[in-house]
């Protein structure tokens, strides 16, 4: 039987949760763009079966911030899938702040166990530093799916050089979180 994943692209196209901007990148753009590589990665591997939470650049989820997030999960939670992994840009005040994180809800979990490989396959993969497995209990689609999740933060749109990875690279984070998986399952 398949492995059910859900990957949810984080933020809308435009208005109500849009994402981070800088360097002329927009996150909701490049998370859509890395969840249907993604997508198509495991879409072409029959041990897992795939639903994305937007299935076109300019799908808007919900209408406002709690109700895009809350579709996001129902999604997920009813469908149901095994795993959730949800896909963001990073961004800080402090432009030499750079890397990727991966934020799960509890330590010593599934959710950090997949978490840790995902981390350092996109770092293998793409060359950011490592920021580590971070605890964010607070975070909604952490708080409240039903299943594993994690939350990918790929890099820093607001860091020169991650801003370059997040233009250039976007199907080796793709693949970089692809590996994550086939490693956190043992293939």
């Amino acid at each position: 039987m398949a492995i059910k994943i859900f990957i949810d692209q984080g933020h809308n196209p435009q208005g109500i949760n849009a994402g981070a901007e800088g360097f002329g990148l927009r996150e909701q753009d490049i998370t859509y763009n890395v969840g249907m590589y993604l997508s198509n990665l495991l879409e072409e591997d029959s041990r897992f079966e795939v639903k994305t939470s937007r299935n076109s650049p300019n799908q808007v989820l919900g209408t406002s911030n709690s109700t895009s997030l809350a579709e996001r999960v129902n999604a997920a939670n009813n469908w149901p899938a095994d795993y959730f992994i949800s896909i963001h840009v990073n961004a800080n005040t402090n432009p030499s702040i750079n890397g990727s994180e991966v934020y799960v809800y509890q330590e010593y979990t599934q959710s950090y166990y997949m978490g840790e490989h995902v981390l350092n396959a996109v770092v293998a993969q793409v060359g950011t530093k490592d920021n580590g497995v971070r605890v964010r209990p607070s975070l909604y689609v952490l708080r409240k799916t039903n299943m594993p999740a994690i939350l990918v933060e790929l890099a820093y749109i607001t860091n020169s050089s991650d801003a370059e990875k997040l233009r250039n690279n976007q199907y080796q984070f793709a693949l970089g979180i692809y590996n994550g998986i086939l490693s956190y399952f043992g293939f």
